[in-house]
């Protein structure tokens, strides 16, 4: 029987979103191509460091148990091939099951998630993911941290989302934006009981929720999620009764009110956390590893 990507959780992810290649990547970004690629080569032999996504990929692959593969990963590059090599034997010296890849020289490859069945695509590179995004793909682009300390889930894969443009459309979103809190207030209660239209990464925790769903006694790995918002009571009701019609439970809810979310992202100690606006990204980068999600009026410009 052919091998297929069907019954899994497949999540692509560029070789510089997976390990530490900033150093290569400002050659690159400088526009010598030549440059970057003699770089690459003369360190082929040399493996690479674990990047912003390592630890979220390494958990991931961790639900693989015996023959039974849920979760698979693949490099989609803008690197040449040769280049790539690099990044599958980094895989290889780092224990990272990964055996498929495009690698593209230059050019986006965001056009293979298709045929992938990505449920899921980690770049650092912003417009992949806008037009991932814009094909109807989950999608984040990694922002750049420091490094953290050991979790103290080693045994969890903790993801954290926030609502709205995320999980959800970013209808309410657009009614905040225009006119105001109190008429977000009015227009989310008197809609509570319609749920909200699906976002960009409602496929994703849909995955995750599967997963969660199946259970394995021969992985010691669980999955842990998180909604993680600004919205606050009565605006909340929303929220979590769109939730219930998708049939999609999830472990924590964080209902902030504008709160820096931060201190909250530090206490929970999320592998990644996805928000749609900067100002989030930037009070969470500091504490974990965070995705932004280019949709909705946040990101219009």
């Amino acid at each position: 029987m052919a091998f297929t990507l069907a019954d899994k959780l497949v999540v692509a992810i560029s070789s510089r979103a997976l390990f530490d290649f900033e150093e290569e990547n400002e050659v690159y970004e400088a526009g010598r191509l030549s440059d970057y690629e003699a770089l690459q080569r003369s360190r082929l032999n040399v493996p690479a460091k674990p990047g912003i996504a390592f630890s979220l990929i390494e958990k991931l692959l961790a639900l693989n148990v015996d023959s039974e593969r849920r979760v698979e990963v693949v490099i989609l590059s803008r690197s040449d091939p040769i280049s790539g090599l690099r990044a599958f034997s980094s895989c290889k010296e780092h224990g990272l099951t990964i055996e498929r890849g495009v690698f593209t020289r230059g050019e986006s490859p965001f056009r293979y998630l298709e045929p992938f069945r990505a449920s899921l695509f980690l770049s650092a590179n912003s417009v992949d993911v806008r037009d991932a995004i814009a094909a109807g793909f989950p999608a984040a682009t990694v922002v750049p941290r420091a490094p953290l300390a050991v979790s103290r889930y080693p045994d969890e894969i903790r993801i954290a989302f926030d609502g709205d443009a995320v999980l959800f459309s970013d209808e309410a979103e657009q009614v905040f934006q225009a006119q105001g809190l109190p008429a977000f207030v009015e227009h989310e209660v008197g809609k509570k009981d319609l749920a909200l239209a699906n976002g960009p990464l409602k496929p994703l925790l849909e995955a995750l929720h599967k997963l969660q769903k199946l259970g394995h006694e021969a992985t010691r790995m669980r999955i842990r999620t998180a909604l993680v918002t600004a919205r606050s009571a009565p605006a909340h009701e929303r929220a979590i009764r769109t939730l219930m019609a998708w049939n999609i439970e999830i472990d924590e809810a964080m209902f902030l009110g504008g709160l820096n979310k931060g201190p909250f992202l530090a206490k929970f100690e999320p592998d990644f956390f996805f928000d749609d606006q900067i100002g989030h990204i930037e009070s969470a980068r500091i504490v974990t590893a965070t995705g932004h999600v280019p949709n909705g009026i946040a990101n219009a410009s």
